[in-house]
C-alpha cells in the first residue's frame, strides 16, 4: 500500500506544473488536424474553408428536360408548408436541381431524353462541393430519383 501512495503522490506532482505538455512536444508539424470535421453521412469530406465557400458554382453542361421541371415533394407537406421546413422539396429547372440546403447541376457526362436525365451532378451546399451520380425519370406522373454514395431511390409527386 505505501508503494501505491508514493506512486500517486509522484504522479500528481509530475502533472502539477503550469504546462503539463513536455517542452520537446512543441513541434507538431505533420500531425493530423484533430479539429477537422468528420466525413458527411454520405462519406464526402466536410469542406469549410473560405476558398470552398467562395468557390464559383459550376455551370450546367446539359439542360434538364422540361418534363422534369417544376416543384416536387416527397410528402404533401413539402409542397404546402410556408415555414421554410420543406426538407423533401425538390425544385427542378432547366439548369439545376434545388434541394433543402444544396443545389446540383448536371455535368458534361449526363445523358437525357424527354422524360429523364442521368449522370454525374456537381453539388454545392453549406460551404461544401461534391459530385454524385443522379438519375431522374418521370413514370406515370411520378418522379423517381436514384442516387449513389450511398445508393438510394426516392419517389416524388408534382406539387400543384
Amino acid at each position: 500500500m505505501p508503494v501505491i501512495s508514493c506512486a500517486l503522490v509522484l504522479a500528481v506532482a509530475a502533472c502539477g506544473g503550469k504546462n503539463p505538455v513536455d517542452e520537446k512536444a512543441a513541434n507538431t508539424a505533420g500531425l493530423p488536424d484533430i479539429n477537422a470535421a468528420a466525413p458527411t453521412a454520405t462519406g464526402e469530406p466536410h469542406v469549410r474553408t473560405a476558398q470552398a465557400q467562395a468557390a464559383p458554382v459550376p455551370q450546367p453542361a446539359v439542360k434538364v428536360p422540361a418534363a422534369l421541371q417544376g416543384r416536387w415533394g416527397l410528402t404533401p407537406a413539402d409542397c404546402t408548408t410556408a415555414l421554410g421546413d420543406a426538407k423533401g422539396l425538390l425544385v427542378i429547372n432547366s439548369d439545376e436541381l434545388r434541394f433543402y440546403e444544396s443545389r446540383a447541376v448536371p455535368a458534361a457526362d449526363a445523358d437525357s431524353d424527354t422524360n429523364s436525365i442521368s449522370g454525374n451532378f456537381a453539388f454545392t451546399g453549406e460551404g461544401q462541393s461534391w459530385t454524385k451520380y443522379e438519375a431522374l425519370k418521370i413514370d406515370n406522373g411520378r418522379l423517381t430519383r436514384t442516387e449513389t454514395k450511398p445508393t438510394a431511390s426516392f419517389s416524388y409527386a408534382k406539387c400543384s
